[in-house]
């Protein structure tokens, strides 16, 4: 299962890259995510960080929790995920930002090759139900508050 969200946001690559790394900062600029916290900091944007949101169906907000072991590299600018613990465990995730003058193109790409590990029905649940349901949605949110944060809106 591999998701792929992207926008283009009217603001430089560094900005974003620092909003998109600053995970802690997550719930007061993004109204889907329940909390964000470290279980342990090797740096700023890295270490094992456990995070909750809400998957929005309307206005019923269904939860949604993972542990990450995160990088996040200036230099290059990219923030990397592999996830650690919850449902989604053992699946890896990207932002990417690719700076376009007075624009940054980000992506978010979830790669989930090996799904749950549910007998018979973990390839299609991941493919069919998780990934475009879930993540995709919820990665979406992320990015487009993202976005207005980076816009000063």
């Amino acid at each position: 299962m591999i998701t792929h969200n992207d926008m283009v946001v009217a603001a430089s690559a560094e900005r974003c890259f620092q909003l998109a790394a600053d995970v802690e900062r997550w719930p007061a600029i993004l109204s889907h995510y329940r909390w964000v916290r470290f279980r342990r900091r090797d740096g700023f944007g890295r270490g094992l960080v456990e995070m909750a949101a809400r998957r929005m169906f309307g206005r019923v907000g269904y939860p949604v929790w993972w542990v990450s072991e995160m990088w996040a590299d200036e230099s290059v600018p990219v923030v990397r995920y592999r996830h650690v613990a919850g449902i989604t465990k053992g699946m890896d995730v990207e932002w990417r930002f690719h700076d376009q003058g007075a624009h940054t193109r980000v992506e978010i790409v979830h790669d989930w090759s090996s799904g749950p590990r549910w007998p018979l029905v973990g390839r299609f649940a991941a493919n069919r139900v998780i990934g475009p349901i879930f993540i995709h949605q919820v990665a979406g949110l992320t990015l487009a508050g993202i976005k207005r944060a980076a816009e000063g809106a």
